[in-house]
């Protein structure tokens, strides 16, 4: 499970009964813990996210113990009103928002110059049964390397994607890792902000990772039962 910081990836853990211990890889740190999943603190930003996701998925590969499924997970900001503060998302699509090219008709994303992907898949059976065991919503979370902070970025970035419900700065290149060793992917948020003018004083982030740590106590048998399949 891939997190952006240690404050994500604790508050994951404290979902789980026993503490984890922490297990140098080249190129990650994995925190393992005994009765849950394997914690990844894996940076901030796509490319930091993909690189560390993509070192622990090589171990483990090399040591004979692949992964059946990787997860993102940590806060994000949710586009108002279907993602209020304190709110849980589960990505029914993993987005880079910002991938491309601008052009005087607007923004082009890479698929249509023709190269790559921009959005990764979760597996539909498992985001239903992720979203309802956390009550959460689900749709589109949207990757992007720049934070919204203008009410005009806000409203291009509901133009482009209409069913969005966050953004978030890791789920993609966490996605682009575990598509290159075949190994599923969910995306789940927590709500920390609105997307928009940016104001910390408006930012909940102790009530979002405190959501976070129920959402992974309910989603635990989920998850548990879908890395035996």
């Amino acid at each position: 499970m891939a997190t952006a910081v240690p404050a994500e990836r604790d508050a994951v853990a404290r979902a789980f009964p026993e503490p984890g211990r922490d297990v140098p890889l080249p190129g990650a740190v994995v925190h393992r813990l005994p009765a849950g999943p394997d914690l990844l603190a894996a940076g901030v930003g796509p490319a930091s996210a993909a690189a560390a996701t993509a070192a622990a998925l090589t171990a483990a590969a090399l040591a004979g113990t692949p992964y059946g499924l990787v997860v993102s997970a940590g806060i994000a900001g949710g586009f108002a009103p279907a993602a209020p503060v304190g709110s849980l998302v589960v990505a029914d699509e993993i987005t880079a928002a910002d991938l491309g090219a601008e052009t005087a008709d607007g923004f082009l994303p890479v698929t249509e110059l023709g190269f790559g992907t921009v959005t990764h898949r979760p597996p539909p059976a498992l985001v239903g049964d992720a979203a309802a065991a956390a009550g959460a919503a689900v749709g589109p979370v949207l990757t992007v390397s720049t934070v919204t902070g203008t009410a005009a970025r806000a409203a291009a970035l509901r133009a482009r994607h209409p069913r969005a419900l966050a953004e978030a700065m890791e789920g993609f290149g966490v996605a682009e890792a575990a598509a290159a060793h075949g190994t599923p992917v969910l995306e789940v948020r927590a709500v920390s902000n609105p997307v928009g003018p940016r104001d910390r004083a408006a930012w909940r982030i102790g009530e979002a990772l405190t959501a976070l740590t129920g959402a992974f106590g309910k989603l635990a048998p989920v998850l548990e039962s879908w890395r035996r399949t």
